[in-house]
């Protein structure tokens, strides 16, 4: 039963704690988490090219991760932003989005206690799964649960990079 007398503020608040309580994710955790991720990212032959092209001060859109992964993680309600619009557009298709998880796994069970990796990579997948569906979408390709993205305009990127 919801207490009418506490804010929606105080309500999220209390959310975001036992989450906190339960897996042990707080900002710092996130900040090294972002961190650790991007700097694989930029190093990847595959998707590092593509951040780069769009990405040149690394600190803002860093900032705004850690806002984003709060928000995700903690359900602290930090980021506002709109991620689908920024992604739809890009050269991307599974492969990428495989990449981008595997990435992001790593780096996870790295530098998180195994339960906060296990949060993160939960929410990670389906971030991923919305975004290669949003991608697929406005490349007129519907995809169905569990099918996947593939652009054979890509193809050549992709072999290039090693994939």
């Amino acid at each position: 039963m919801q207490d009418d007398t506490t804010s929606p503020t105080e309500r999220r608040a209390a959310i975001t704690r036992a989450i906190q309580a339960e897996t042990g994710i707080d900002d710092a955790m996130i900040e090294r988490l972002v961190r650790g991720f991007y700097a694989r990212v930029r190093d990847d032959r595959l998707i590092g090219p593509i951040f780069a092209e769009r990405i040149t001060d690394w600190e803002p859109h860093l900032e705004r991760m850690f806002a984003f992964w709060s928000s995700v993680a903690l359900m602290s309600g930090r980021y506002h932003g709109q991620p689908m619009p920024k992604h739809v557009f890009l050269p991307v298709d599974g492969r990428h989005f495989d990449r981008w998880l595997a990435l992001f796994e790593a780096t996870a069970r790295e530098v998180c206690p195994p339960k906060a990796a296990e949060h993160f990579i939960e929410r990670a997948r389906r971030i991923a799964e919305s975004l290669e569906m949003g991608v697929g979408s406005i490349n007129r390709v519907m995809l169905a649960k569990g099918e996947r993205l593939r652009r054979p305009e890509l193809d050549a990127a992709v072999a290039e990079a090693g994939s």
